[in-house]
């Protein structure tokens, strides 16, 4: 495997794919950490399907698809928050009358602007067609995001575990609450490229989840959580040039995989 490594990383496409690969596995692993515990992780899944709506509309009427889906993406997820707090509705059904919605309206707009546009790339995800531009893109958003993580990690830690905890010690809640969905919602539309509409949302729950086999607290499970989504990452791609396969779809079974090894491997021991 690492000849195969050494071999890929010699085309300039794959070496794109790589970099942009590592910065959206860091980020996903990094606002999964939060979500997954937070029992929230159905708002990447449900952001996803809104992002890719978005995308279809940009493209139907010839805006810059990644900037758009950004924008609509970052406001879905403050209605999800706000109705979710301001109503007596279940969260898992906003978010799942968003998708359904989003995923609707973006597939009329194609339809009656009579486009004849392929959206696959955006739906299944292909990571080797990232450009320059793409990546640049996505190096600057995830340096944000990751600064930005890592500045705030101790009021994210707080929101994470113990809202009214947070409340009492003068955090606001409603702010960092609101900087947590922008960094999801930022991460969602730059990962779509890699693994599309309908898988980015497993980059954020897996890792977390074979993280929680082994860690005993949150600095450690977002650690581990990290290190299995770049690792996963690395190895799905590599098996994905030596067999033939899709890029994205090889690297969540890689993540399922070493989920099911974490927990197979917890209940043993």
């Amino acid at each position: 495997m690492l000849a195969s490594f050494f071999e890929m990383m010699q085309y300039d496409f794959i070496q794109r794919a790589f970099i942009a690969g590592l910065i959206i596995s860091i980020c996903a692993a990094l606002i999964g950490s939060s979500l997954v515990l937070r029992r929230q992780s159905m708002i990447g899944d449900g952001l996803s399907h809104v992002a890719f709506g978005a995308v279809a509309i940009a493209v139907a009427f010839g805006w810059a698809p990644i900037e758009f889906s950004i924008i609509i993406a970052i406001i879905a997820a403050f209605a999800i928050l706000r109705i979710n707090d301001n109503s007596k509705i279940n969260s898992d059904a906003i978010i799942a009358a968003l998708s359904a919605s989003a995923l609707a309206i973006g597939t009329f707009v194609v339809s009656v602007k009579g486009v004849n546009i392929d959206l696959n790339a955006y739906l299944f995800g292909s990571i080797l067609a990232i450009s320059t531009h793409d990546l640049i893109v996505c190096a600057i958003l995830g340096a944000i995001i990751i600064a930005v993580f890592t500045i705030l990690r101790r009021q994210i830690f707080a929101i994470t575990f113990d809202e009214v905890f947070a409340k009492s010690i003068g955090i606001k809640v409603n702010t960092y609450q609101g900087i947590l969905a922008i960094l999801c919602a930022i991460t969602i539309v730059i990962g779509m490229k890699m693994l599309g509409a309908l898988l980015i949302s497993s980059l954020i729950i897996f890792p977390c989840l074979s993280a929680m086999q082994f860690s005993r607290n949150y600095r450690q499970n977002t650690i581990i959580s990290v290190a299995i989504s770049v690792i996963c990452f690395i190895i799905g791609l590599v098996a994905s040039y030596i067999f033939a396969t899709p890029a994205g779809a090889s690297i969540v079974l890689v993540n399922l995989c070493v989920f099911l090894l974490c927990f197979i491997y917890n209940k043993l021991r």
